[in-house]
């Protein structure tokens, strides 16, 4: 496996530099989505609708859990990538010894919480009786899985920060496979039901930390930890907090948005939480090229903005404008048409009651794609330019606008109330974000010329 290597942004033809960077992340976001993917679509067609419906209820609130541990562990990466490039290792044992043990406590707590409210937090957002049982079976599970999702986000923060970005890649990517054959194994011939597609995504998760943890212990000696040098700094402690504070707020409000909205979907039925489930899951592997584009912008800008190269900047936004429109112009189209096909394939019979609504909201969201992808390069911008709180407060602004509009529109028109909201927050986000932006981009057009 090869160790990877720093890719230097500031010169050479932009185009490619960005294409390179963004392709490894939407790989790896693939890989993530293909956990989601195959337990919705093996549960759907093997086991029910209703099984399916409890995932989908279950699934906002696992998602919140999970993003937060990025948000957490993004924030101590950037602590250990300066670490190791300033060449002190032993401040960089301190503070991969520190992030383990803070971040290990906080991940016991979360996971003896979960086990504990998993039933009463589905009962709040309203989860039909019919599905509640399942919907907590499967929750609980993978709360307590949640310890294996930390190890390998924490090993893999590690081995990003001293330049390794693809040996984490080649993990997730066994990792998926594995999970969509576990669930072949305990879903579809052992019959365990959800609980079997729970268990086989936390066995995944425990393989994918476990290869981490071998290879980063094989391959790395300076990480190597005696008994003396595995210690708590608190210094360090209270610096992780403010790097990762931000990011991770960022994850939990979209999230928490995601499961407010689960509630207002929620009183709609069985066949509608499963719908919503489907759709949310075409949703992803749409947009996950849409997020990256976005992530490929921030690692752009932030190189090129540290060097001072403002025009490089500029054409570095236009080259992923250009991006985002040509992949929303190609696959527009496809999901209007094929939208029938989409949803059907998470379900055996076809039949109507879940099809259609899943139809109707994909139809609405084909022409709705560009704002989420034009969202998501302005969300990179502003990262790569390090003004993090403004994509903090746009995301705040989106998700509440998204909400409110979710609880008024769900009770008319169902599931298309729900994509005319994901349009009312979109448009709250880019309103907020616009004014700013555009002041951000004549500064920097000022400064190209100078």
């Amino acid at each position: 496996m090869s160790s990877g290597k720093i890719v230097d942004m500031t010169e050479g033809a932009i185009t490619p530099q960005i294409i390179n960077y963004i392709v490894p992340l939407i790989i790896g976001n693939l890989c993530v989505l293909t956990y989601n993917m195959a337990d919705s679509v093996i549960v759907g067609r093997f086991i029910g609708t209703d099984a399916l419906a409890a995932l989908g209820a279950a699934s906002p609130v696992m998602n919140i859990m999970l993003f937060l541990m990025v948000g957490i562990c993004l924030g101590m990466s950037i602590l250990m990538g300066h670490f190791f490039g300033s060449g002190d290792i032993p401040k960089l044992k301190r503070e991969i010894s520190t992030s383990i043990m803070a971040g290990g406590a906080f991940t016991l707590f979360i996971v003896v919480m979960g086990l504990f409210f998993s039933r009463d937090i589905l009962w709040i957002m309203k989860t039909p009786d019919k599905i509640l049982g399942d919907a907590t079976a499967y929750l609980q599970i993978i709360f307590g899985g949640l310890v294996f999702s930390f190890i390998y986000n924490i090993y893999a923060s590690t081995l990003r920060s001293m330049g390794n970005s693809r040996v984490s890649l080649y993990f997730l990517i066994i990792s998926a496979v594995l999970n969509i054959l576990m669930d072949i194994l305990f879903v579809a011939v052992w019959k365990f039901g959800i609980r079997g597609a729970a268990v086989a995504t936390v066995i995944a998760e425990l393989l994918s930390a476990v290869f981490c943890m071998v290879y980063v212990h094989q391959r790395f000696p300076i990480l190597r930890f005696a008994r003396h040098e595995f210690v708590f700094d608190r210094g360090l402690l209270r610096k992780t907090i403010s790097f990762s504070a931000t990011a991770a707020m960022q994850q939990i409000t979209l999230q928490i948005g995601k499961v407010l909205i689960q509630g207002a979907i929620n009183p709609l039925g069985v066949y509608t939480i499963g719908a919503f489930n489907a759709v949310t899951r075409i949703d992803d592997l749409i947009m996950v090229v849409q997020q990256n584009i976005g992530h490929g912008t921030t690692g752009f800008m932030a190189q090129n903005h540290g060097a001072g190269k403002f025009d490089r900047m500029r054409r570095g936004f236009i080259t992923g404008l250009k991006l985002v429109l040509l992949y929303t112009a190609l696959l527009m189209v496809p999901v209007f048409l094929f939208a029938p096909q989409l949803v059907g394939a998470f379900i055996t019979d076809h039949d109507p009651r879940f099809v259609a609504p899943g139809v109707e909201y994909l139809r609405i969201m084909a022409f709705l794609y560009l704002l989420p992808g034009l969202t998501n390069l302005i969300q990179g911008y502003f990262r790569g330019v390090g003004r993090l709180k403004v994509t903090l407060a746009a995301t705040t602004s989106q998700m509440l606008g998204r909400v409110i509009a979710a609880y008024v529109l769900a009770q008319y028109f169902g599931l298309r109330g729900i994509a005319w909201a994901c349009l009312a927050g979109w448009i709250c986000m880019l309103s907020y974000e616009m004014p700013i932006f555009s002041k951000s981009w004549k500064k920097i057009s000022l400064l190209s010329r100078s």
